[in-house]
């Protein structure tokens, strides 16, 4: 269950285009594995950033290219890839989610809890941009040399 500091409460999230509850549409689309859904909630010129460090570190453009390059990426490396969105503030457009990530690396089988923090800019009720702020020494020391 997520801490939802910042706002009052989410509205009917399934089709709210408040900024908070399209980010939690992107959380629950991710953690269900549903790439579709998630695409959904993303804008087409889409700007993704994975912070320098982590494993799949660059910006990516466009859902499919988000999708592609991110989360088919972690499933090829980790089982249970999980954001575990645990805070939100909000302001205006911007939304900071304090979370975790927590996984297994399937080539280690070591697993991983470490913090991060997520920024997204939304607009028109989907995701134009976002940043990744993450514990990448946390991330690398559960990989294989």
């Amino acid at each position: 269950m997520s801490d939802l500091t910042g706002f009052t409460e989410f509205t009917d999230s399934t089709t709210s285009t408040a900024p908070a509850d399209v980010v939690r549409r992107q959380y629950l689309a991710s953690a269900a594995g549903d790439l579709a859904a998630l695409r959904a909630t993303l804008a087409p010129d889409v700007e993704w950033t994975e912070m320098a460090g982590f494993p799949l570190a660059g910006t990516y453009r466009t859902p499919d290219g988000v999708t592609s390059n991110v989360m088919e990426r972690l499933g090829q490396d980790w089982d249970d890839w999980t954001a575990h969105d645990d805070t939100y503030v909000v302001d205006g457009e911007n939304v900071v989610v304090l979370a975790r990530y927590t996984a297994v690396n399937k080539a280690t089988s070591k697993p991983i809890d470490v913090r991060v923090a997520h920024h997204f800019v939304v607009l028109g009720g989907l995701i134009v941009r976002f940043e990744q702020f993450v514990d990448t020494a946390g991330v690398r020391e559960v990989m294989p040399d």
